[in-house]
């Protein structure tokens, strides 16, 4: 029987040498970073306009959509509050009979 391994190909990302940073080292670069303190979301105004942006990649629910969940999840609180409340009088029924 005869078994072969499969050639290995090599890497195409080029080798660099890096060393290891600790947890020390990366808290210190990050307070460091200027990027941190001057970035476009440091002045209100910059804080403004990347919240508009981010709310302009929001994909907002049709009407139709918007109804039914509403529909779905106040049905849902609903059979939710009726069986909780079932249960409890279960419990005070039972607790009313063996405590007579």
């Amino acid at each position: 029987m005869d078994t072969k391994t499969p050639p290995t190909q090599p890497n195409d990302s080029p080798q660099t040498d890096t060393q290891p940073v600790s947890d020390s080292q990366s808290q210190s670069s990050l307070v460091s970073d200027p990027q941190l303190a001057t970035g476009p979301s440091a002045e209100p105004t910059g804080f403004i306009q990347t919240t508009l942006a981010e709310l302009g990649k929001v994909v907002w629910p049709t009407r139709a959509q918007l109804f039914s969940e509403s529909v779905a999840v106040i049905l849902m609180v609903g059979l939710s509050a009726a069986a909780i409340a079932a249960v409890d009088r279960f419990y005070g029924w039972t607790a009313i009979q063996v405590f007579r």
